[in-house]
């Protein structure tokens, strides 16, 4: 089997989130416990951080992943969807998995997949535990893919819990109240295991608060320990300056990750941190420092406000839901700029009205889709967008629509490309 057809076997054999939708949901924990334990139940023999959150749980989980790096402990991080390569899932100290590895794993796991039929998700977790103990990580960031209580992922136990915020998305699987969905995220919180929570919320406070008891889990608000004090973004770059609640005191930190809404992840990873090294994890300041500055080098990251041209300047957000997209808007009013470009495409299962009705109405629109099952057709979308003073016209594949919009672009303008994961990991430019 090469890595082509293992892969393609993984992708067409098993039923996949990103391309179907909640048709691929399980709503359990049986089948991801059974891979693991035909694998000798690997997620039992690693340490583990464990971040669950509507929207910033990429990025925390990079932020940390660099942080561990830099301070010297061999790190596997576990996040999805990828954008471009299935080996971006799977990376230790950044490098992504081997494509061999990949082909003796499914070779090795195709008897349990015949039997067990479990989906693509639950594979690529117990993927993910196998690999980060056969490469002896000394620690691994495991991102959640959806909600939390029944996430294939939850079943570690690790040396934190995370929780970065709650928001609207995935209603249709994880409830149509906030209370509802925090419920649902609330369910990684593990039994006298410390948990931080990254934005605090009068309508979900007491969901986590009433959890965290019963778990007797310590519960930390990331938000009320620390704050920022000033911060300013320049050469694509995020400078803040940090205080501890109740202290003048200020620490300067450099993110090279520009998008504003970072602030709030990196004031969760701050907070992780401080609970990592209660427990005894050697991680200095300088070691934070340094690898702030550059998670998108150690880690791989990408596509979160990534400027991948200027003049005029193209940026990529994945950011897809509404609090994703009110993050983009506020990112977009901070961008010095003279007229703004869309490129968007959504997928079906979105609350497209709620989406569109964000979106500032001077831009020029270019209405596309990714080319996956889930995509709603630009056509829909176009018609959908026109219908609430959204005007533009419609292009068949992101790449075509970019293409469009830098041609019409002055140099001085601004050309956004959002809407989904899938469309920003089209983009071939």
């Amino acid at each position: 089997m090469t890595y082509e057809q293992a892969t393609n076997y993984l992708f067409t054999r098993l039923p996949m989130f990103s391309r179907i939708g909640a048709a691929a949901y399980k709503k359990d924990l049986s089948n991801t416990i059974r891979l693991c334990a035909y694998l000798d139940d690997p997620h039992n023999k690693i340490k583990t951080i464990h971040i669950a959150g509507t929207n910033g749980k990429g990025s925390t989980s990079h932020m940390l992943a660099a942080v561990l790096q830099t301070a010297g402990y061999k790190t596997g991080l576990y996040t999805s969807p990828h954008l471009r390569d299935f080996r971006e899932r799977f990376r230790v100290n950044g490098e992504m998995i081997d494509k061999q590895y990949v082909v003796d794993f499914v070779e090795r796991i195709q008897p349990a997949i015949d039997e067990i039929e479990p989906s693509f998700f639950e594979i690529t977790v117990a993927m993910a535990f196998d690999y980060f103990v056969r490469e002896q990580v000394e620690i691994a960031v495991i991102e959640t893919g959806l909600g939390g209580r029944l996430d294939s992922t939850n079943v570690i136990t690790p040396e934190v819990s995370v929780i970065t915020n709650i928001g609207w998305d995935h209603m249709n699987l994880l409830g149509d109240t906030l209370p509802a969905i925090a419920f649902e995220k609330a369910g990684i919180i593990k039994q006298q295991v410390p948990v931080v929570i990254g934005e605090t919320a009068a309508e979900t406070r007491e969901v986590f608060e009433k959890v965290a008891v019963e778990k007797q889990a310590p519960l930390f608000f990331a938000d009320q320990q620390r704050y920022v004090a000033e911060w300013k973004y320049e050469h694509h770059q995020l400078l803040m300056q940090v205080s501890p609640a109740g202290s003048g005191e200020r620490t300067t930190y450099q993110l090279d990750l520009p998008g504003y809404y970072q602030i709030k992840n990196c004031i969760t990873v701050l907070e992780v941190v401080h609970h990592l090294q209660k427990a005894g994890y050697k991680i200095t300041d300088a070691h934070v420092h340094q690898a702030l500055k550059q998670v998108k080098k150690l880690t791989g990251l990408h596509g979160r406000w990534e400027v991948i041209h200027a003049n005029p300047v193209v940026v990529l957000d994945v950011g897809h839901n509404e609090d994703g997209i009110k993050q983009i808007t506020a990112q977009i009013e901070l961008s010095d700029h003279q007229h703004l470009h869309i490129v968007i495409g959504l997928v079906k299962d979105k609350e497209i009205e709620k989406v569109l009705a964000l979106l500032p109405k001077e831009a020029t629109y270019y209405f596309t889709r990714a080319q996956i099952p889930r995509a709603l057709p630009e056509t829909e979308l176009a018609a959908r967008a026109q219908a609430i003073g959204l005007n533009g016209h419609t292009y068949s594949d992101v790449n075509t629509a970019l293409k469009q919009a830098m041609s019409k672009a002055d140099k001085r303008d601004l050309i956004v490309v959002c809407g989904s994961v899938f469309v920003v990991g089209e983009v071939s430019l």
